[in-house]
């Protein structure tokens, strides 16, 4: 069982957090024989937390509990991937996948988790390489032209193999986990977390039949950049700042070998997920 509990909060806790719900959960975990521990740099304060610093905290605890929504998570995951520290996430936010124990099933999840009735499940990140940068995300890579409604030119090949060449607003190399984020928004599709595969999408495409398609991660993804609205495209990943990125470029798309390790319940349910945070069970004919 897990025994030193980390403890993240998204930055100024005082907005959009319910702060006595908060309080509860925190004095619940107390009263487990579990430690819990803070980093300094956060505002919160609590008895029942010990706040240390950010190289005694990535040492000392065995699980990372990260209150607030997706971003907050991922602004974690950030700050933890290298240390390989498993991370369950509770919705404080608004639509949560990968925060997804409910602030009112907190102490059944807790239960759960605390009498080993837990899985803890890997989540491949996507990396973006060009000139002298390295960047990764979870969720996807978005690559665009920096100007609204304004279409960019460029190659996409897969594994050395032209794919195509074409005019869009952008392209979205989206992971599974991401599938349920920025890409179902482009018209992607829901790609089960278990499946090791990327999903391509360019965004509003010139062509009329340009569509998205399923890859392995497996295999080796690259972008050159030919022209656009501008002297300098963007490049953003998991919704962070665009940062410039010059025509004429050449950006290899691979899998980090790195993985998130998110703890579930082993009660939670991808699917109910689906239904709850996407809407498919309500009924439209009440309405």
């Amino acid at each position: 069982m897990f025994k030193n509990i980390g403890i993240f909060i998204k930055k100024k806790n005082n907005q959009n957090i319910d702060i006595k719900s908060f309080d509860l959960m925190i004095t619940y975990l107390s009263e487990k024989k579990v430690d819990l521990f803070i980093e300094e740099s956060q505002d919160y304060e609590n008895d029942s937390i010990l706040k240390i610093d950010k190289q005694s905290f990535v040492n000392k605890v065995d699980l990372i509990i990260v209150f607030g929504g997706d971003g907050t998570l991922l602004n974690s995951a950030r700050q933890y991937l290298d240390h390989e520290i498993p991370i369950l996430g509770v919705n404080m936010g608004n639509v949560g996948f990968l925060t997804d124990i409910a602030v009112d099933n907190f102490e059944h999840a807790i239960n759960e988790i605390f009498n080993n009735e837990y899985i803890i499940e890997e989540r491949n990140l996507v990396s973006a390489t060009f000139g002298k940068n390295h960047l990764f995300g979870l969720n996807e890579i978005v690559i665009h032209s920096g100007s609204y409604a304004q279409l960019m030119r460029y190659r996409l090949s897969v594994n050395d193999k032209i794919v195509y060449e074409q005019r869009s607003d952008g392209l979205i190399v989206a992971t599974p986990t991401g599938s349920t984020a920025y890409a179902l928004s482009a018209g992607g599709p829901i790609i089960h977390p278990s499946l090791d595969v990327w999903t391509i999408l360019p965004m509003l495409p010139q062509s009329l039949s340009s569509r998205p398609f399923v890859i392995s991660s497996d295999e080796k993804v690259d972008i050159k950049l030919f022209e656009g609205p501008s002297d300098e495209a963007k490049i953003c990943v998991d919704g962070q700042a665009d940062i410039n990125l010059s025509y004429k470029e050449d950006i290899s798309i691979s899998k980090m070998e790195k993985t998130l390790k998110l703890v579930h319940p082993k009660s939670n349910d991808f699917f109910e997920a689906c239904r709850e945070k996407l809407g498919w069970s309500l009924n439209i004919s009440n309405n």
